[in-house]
């Protein structure tokens, strides 16, 4: 609201005349009512963050164990700096390293696939959601994440379990062997047959 106040002292001033001065003053009282508005009118419409997760699909119940063919294991060891490790088998593996990238992550996965394929051929199988046949890779893939991996790195991993339609993998922790097997490759790993059951199941 504006107010114009008049300076009129009820004499004549000396001198010539002059016209009269008007001073205003602006109140902002109903401003506070409207700021007040506007952030409750905000809070009530903004919508709040919600936070980023991923959703996993886990099996209703653990299914019986079985034996799992040396050549069909592909082991995936998430390390710094975003890189990955990788070796086939678990008998006298050789470590090595890429990226996430598709010519890195993805070429590893869809070369092993190719051989799983060719010595053991697809399995046929039917679809859950649309009821249909469909033919699938025998491929495993353990995917096991260290201590200096980041959350997106085993985001990164599912996608291309996903991208590559991979069947069958596994989260599992990695082992002691393993960490030792990527500060000293040349070394190799050994796995006792105890050691072995542990790291596939």
């Amino acid at each position: 609201m504006a107010n114009i106040q008049n300076s009129d002292n009820h004499r004549k001033p000396p001198g010539p005349i002059r016209a009269k001065k008007a001073s205003t003053r602006i109140d902002f009282t109903p401003m506070v009512d409207l700021g007040f508005l506007l952030i409750t009118f905000f809070m009530l419409t903004t919508t709040l963050a919600k936070p980023q997760i991923m959703a996993l699909v886990m099996p209703d119940k653990a299914p019986d164990k079985a034996e799992i063919q040396d050549s069909k294991v592909l082991t995936l060891l998430l390390g710094a700096q975003n890189k990955v490790y990788w070796y086939e088998g678990i008998v006298h593996p050789e470590l090595d390293s890429t990226d996430y990238s598709a010519d890195g992550l993805r070429r590893v996965i869809l070369d092993k696939m190719e051989r799983v394929d060719a010595k053991w051929g697809q399995e046929h199988y039917e679809d859950s959601r649309s009821k249909t046949a469909k033919d699938g890779s025998l491929l495993t893939v353990l995917i096991k994440p260290t201590r200096n991996a980041r959350y997106q790195n085993l985001v990164d991993a599912l996608d291309e379990m996903a991208v590559c339609r991979v069947r069958y993998y596994m989260i599992l922790d990695v082992s002691e062997q393993e960490e030792a097997f990527i500060h000293n490759p040349i070394a190799g790993m050994v796995f006792t047959p105890e050691q072995q059951k542990k790291a596939v199941y």
